[in-house]
């Protein structure tokens, strides 16, 4: 989780794919830093880890972030497949309001 965030950080679309199961994984993928509208991220808390069994964990985080000077949290139940290279991959995720 960590090391997608840090791509969202650093732009890295091409890591992100690399990470992101391939069922799920968008066609319009963008995470570009310099874009107009990009979010300037500022933190990622990991609030819970739970592996359901060796090949499927969940992750729940909160990552804060500014768009046009204002402050927002993306609150987030993620879902990962361990594929049969070892590799966790991100499947998809429940937004909080909280």
């Amino acid at each position: 989780m960590r090391s997608r965030y840090s791509a969202y950080v650093l732009g890295a679309s091409d890591y992100l794919r690399a990470t992101w199961a391939p069922h799920t994984c968008p066609a319009d993928l963008d995470a570009d830093p310099d874009a107009p509208d990009a979010p300037r991220w500022l933190g990622l808390q990991i609030k819970r880890f739970a592996s359901q069994d060796d090949s499927h964990a969940e992750v729940e985080f909160i990552a804060r972030y500014k768009v046009g000077g204002r402050a927002h949290r993306l609150h987030e139940l993620s879902r990962f497949l361990r594929g049969d290279d070892g590799r966790w991959r991100y499947v998809d995720g429940d937004l909080s309001d909280t």
